[in-house]
């Protein structure tokens, strides 16, 4: 049980939060989020106040009391990531370590050479920012934390850390254990 989906979300200013049959909308300065919710839990907004309960009209059983207990803590998190992501938004920094491997945008793709005998083209969605400030360096941003957290994964599942050379692409601050290989 989640003991941070018993106090309220606060509701920032300049954000708008509408709660409709079975969607909630997050409206705020960066952009709008919208997110679909299961029976299992009731929304609520009082005041700057968001309040995600259990929906006791759809509890008939003890296995329901537990999914509903387990969906207030996802929908609380999911709903405190919308907010923050149409305030602040959100970032993911990778890195690029290996001679030869780099990176550059070619206007709305992430082109990357990465030792294949091929470059390894990206499509960049329309709702996620990506910069390159360096030929090893990839910053991608957006409002929705989900599409941020994926599209980083998978440009880092082109060139996974070697745990041998260390080479590859990483996140930002990622401690990589290097083994030691084969002994003479």
């Amino acid at each position: 049980m989640s003991r941070l989906a018993k106090k309220p979300l606060k509701i920032p200013q300049g954000v708008e939060v509408k709660v409709e049959e079975n969607v909630i909308k997050v409206k705020g300065p960066k952009g709008e989020l919208e997110q679909e919710y299961l029976p299992f839990v009731k929304i609520v907004t009082e005041n700057d106040e968001i309040w995600v309960k259990p929906n006791e009209e759809r509890i008939r059983r003890k296995a329901d009391w537990k999914k509903a207990k387990m969906f207030q803590g996802t929908y609380w998190a999911l709903i405190r990531n919308m907010i923050q992501g149409v305030t602040e938004g959100f970032k993911k920094e990778l890195e690029i370590v290996g001679i030869g491997y780099r990176a550059q945008m070619r206007g709305n793709q992430l082109v990357m050479q990465l030792g294949y005998s091929h470059e390894v083209v990206m499509n960049v969605p329309e709702d996620l920012k990506v910069e390159v400030p360096a030929p090893n360096k990839i910053v991608v941003s957006g409002i929705d934390k989900h599409k941020v957290g994926q599209y980083a994964a998978d440009i880092r599942a082109w060139r996974p850390p070697n745990v041998y050379t260390g080479k590859g692409i990483r996140y930002v601050g990622e401690v990589v254990r290097q083994k030691q290989g084969k002994k003479a």
